[in-house]
């Protein structure tokens, strides 16, 4: 901790930002194109429901590809793009120095857009695997493994050159989300399209390969932004810090073991769904520890802190409820229902993206050393976006609950269920219309200020807001 420098821009904008601008800003602006057209695909998957013959002549945009294309473009466009700027601009912070091998990052970014490009038409053409968040055709999977480690090497170089010994729990979550993640591809690679198992083997590996994509991916790069966001903006030290390493490597080691829980009852060995329970009350602690540790998010304020604030509640909610849905008893009513879709949406959408939007309005404004361009579109998409993302669980929860027990009772026809949840399914295409509004807005406005950057004058000396007393460097 140190006192608060007297030129809030000196401070916040350095040679670190300055360096590092255009591929940070490719990678956000990349990102955020992607969850644009995932919201557009969401909104016609959710009119799909309550409508079924909305779209049904087109090929392309049939349901079972549009949710493949929905999926694909949001986690593998949206959140990969969007994770990795946010983790390598905090390891060049914390490692004290610019980022280098920067065109390496730059050639990785616009393979890692073509490929996911290229991908989204093979699935649009039918030509997609059946596995979720795996459905990118096959061919193009080495490419992104390419393209991801050329990307990464900009951060490894930023953590193996750190100028301090000292190292920091944002700096952890990123660097393991950008050796992990190649790991679980290849791994995924293998034993799912060129050398597949067979069987139930596959979908205990598809299972595997989901929760990995959360726990040692998603997950630890919107942690990495969180980390470093929050002490910066609260200006306090992190409570109860002593417990993160503990918390790290029980989301590391345990995370991707919870996928069996969503076999409970299939023609798998009963221990595999036991020892997903196990591994979903053992992360019971790592989500304890992030929010005792980011607590003090509660008190702070800003654009970006009260995106990482419902970020972190909808996280830290959400692991909760998949501990006590990985029981048995509870999961037999609450598999195939929009319950397990709401889950996954609170999960990628109320917890991982909210920490993104967070980090990513608390950067921007460091890269290119002038504030957003629009406050009102900012709050006009704060607003938007968490009302509408309320308004989506909230339908996905109740819809599910009563499917949950209209499926357990036989003498309640399929039609009828279908009919008593469509007004539900109309509240969430109400909610999906609100979010890609509030993300086009996003993107406007950051169009908007990325445009117009430029070398920081004396006139920003007051930009940045300061903590009154003191200022957290570090995570």
């Amino acid at each position: 901790m140190t006192n608060a420098p007297t030129n809030a821009a000196s401070a916040e904008v350095t040679a670190i930002d300055s360096g590092a601008r255009r591929p940070l800003l490719l990678l956000l602006g990349a990102a955020l194109v992607w969850l644009v057209v995932s919201g557009v695909l969401a909104l016609i998957t959710s009119i799909q429901m309550h409508s079924p013959g909305f779209q049904a002549d087109c090929p392309v945009l049939t349901h079972g590809r549009a949710a493949a294309l929905r999926e694909t473009a949001f986690i593998y466009g949206w959140a990969a793009n969007a994770g990795l700027a946010i983790a390598l601009w905090v390891l060049a912070r914390l490692g004290g120095a610019p980022l280098r091998a920067l065109n390496w990052a730059v050639i990785g970014t616009i393979f890692w857009n073509l490929g996911v490009a290229v991908g989204l038409v093979g699935i649009a053409t039918g030509d997609m695997t059946s596995f979720a968040f795996f459905q990118l055709p096959r061919y193009v999977q080495p490419l992104l493994v390419v393209a991801y480690g050329a990307i990464a090497v900009s951060g490894v170089l930023a953590w193996s050159g750190r100028r301090t010994d000292q190292t920091y729990a944002s700096q952890w979550y990123a660097v393991a989300a950008l050796f992990l993640f190649p790991w679980l591809s290849s791994a995924a690679q293998v034993v799912l399209l060129w050398a597949p198992v067979r069987g139930t083997l596959q979908a205990l590996a598809s299972g595997w390969f989901t929760q990995g994509v959360w726990a040692c991916w998603l997950a630890p790069l919107a942690l990495a932004g969180a980390y470093y966001v929050v002490p910066k903006v609260s200006g306090r030290v992190l409570p109860s810090y002593d417990f993160a390493p503990l918390s790290f490597w029980t989301l590391i080691f345990v995370g991707a073991w919870t996928g069996g829980r969503h076999l409970v009852g299939g023609p798998v060995p009963a221990w595999i769904a036991t020892m997903a329970v196990v591994s979903c009350s053992l992360l019971l602690f790592h989500y304890l520890i992030v929010g005792l540790n980011l607590r003090v998010a509660c008190g702070a304020e800003g654009t970006g802190i009260k995106f990482i604030r419902y970020g972190l509640a909808a996280y830290v909610l959400g692991g909760v409820l998949d501990g006590i849905t990985s029981f048995r008893g509870i999961a037999l009513r609450t598999q195939f229902t929009l319950i397990s879709d709401a889950q996954e949406q609170m999960a990628i959408y109320g917890g991982v993206s909210m920490m993104f939007f967070g980090a990513i309005y608390y950067m921007v404004p460091r890269l290119t050393g002038r504030p957003w361009a629009s406050a009102l579109f900012t709050v006009g998409h704060r607003v938007l976006v968490t009302s509408g993302v309320t308004v989506l669980l909230i339908s996905l929860f109740v819809g599910g609950w009563i499917q949950s027990g209209e499926l357990l009772d036989s003498k309640i026809p399929l039609a009828d269920i279908l009919g008593h949840l469509r007004i539900w399914f109309l509240l969430g295409s109400a909610a999906n219309l609100v979010i890609l509004g509030a993300n086009i807005l996003f993107l406007v406005n950051f169009c908007q200020s990325a445009c117009v950057c430029s070398p920081i004058q004396a006139s920003t000396e007051n930009l940045f807001r300061q903590p009154t007393a003191l200022e957290a460097p570090v995570s």
